[in-house]
């Protein structure tokens, strides 16, 4: 009879935060294919960390860490670090969740990739449920199927990677 070792709690974390850092590469990759079919000429590095310094242009992560900022300092944000923050948000946000990623998956006894299909539409159906309370999205209910849809295969890929990190790391 074989005992499952099960992960430390810190190793767990930790896990999870490779893992997170993996899937959101992988969901990187999937904008940026979407990007690039789209007509984008733009070079992988240039579109993740490129773009206009320009608040109304950024995305909802970094338009939230703006306000972080503010709040936090009391200080007006520059938009001359608006695409750092943007990338700081989406990387921090994405990788932030594997905490729980890894907190949850170390407690069960087995690893699977089919996890993967449960944390992506939970993280999609967190920023539809709290960036509407910051103004930052509107209600779900506004946004048309084609675009829940877009944003839900997304995160499916990133849940998918993540768990499939997860899984296969030591």
């Amino acid at each position: 009879m074989s005992i499952s070792r099960r992960p430390t709690p810190v190793s767990a974390v930790v896990r999870g935060l490779v893992a997170a850092a993996v899937g959101t590469a992988a969901m990187d990759l999937y904008w940026y294919f979407r990007y690039r079919a789209s007509g984008g000429t733009s070079g992988p590095l240039q579109w993740e960390f490129g773009g206009e310094p320009d608040w109304e242009k950024v995305s909802a992560p970094a338009k939230v860490g703006k306000r972080l900022f503010e709040g936090f300092t009391q200080r007006s944000l520059s938009e001359r670090w608006a695409v750092l923050t943007n990338n700081v948000m989406h990387w921090g946000y994405g990788v932030g969740w594997g905490v729980a990623y890894g907190i949850v998956a170390g407690s069960v006894p087995q690893r699977r990739v089919a996890y993967g299909l449960a944390l992506g539409p939970a993280v999609w159906l967190f920023g539809y449920a709290v960036l509407p309370l910051g103004g930052y999205y509107k209600p779900i209910w506004e946004y048309d199927a084609r675009t829940l849809g877009i944003d839900l295969g997304g995160h499916l890929i990133y849940g998918t990677a993540t768990a499939a990190a997860y899984r296969a790391l030591p």
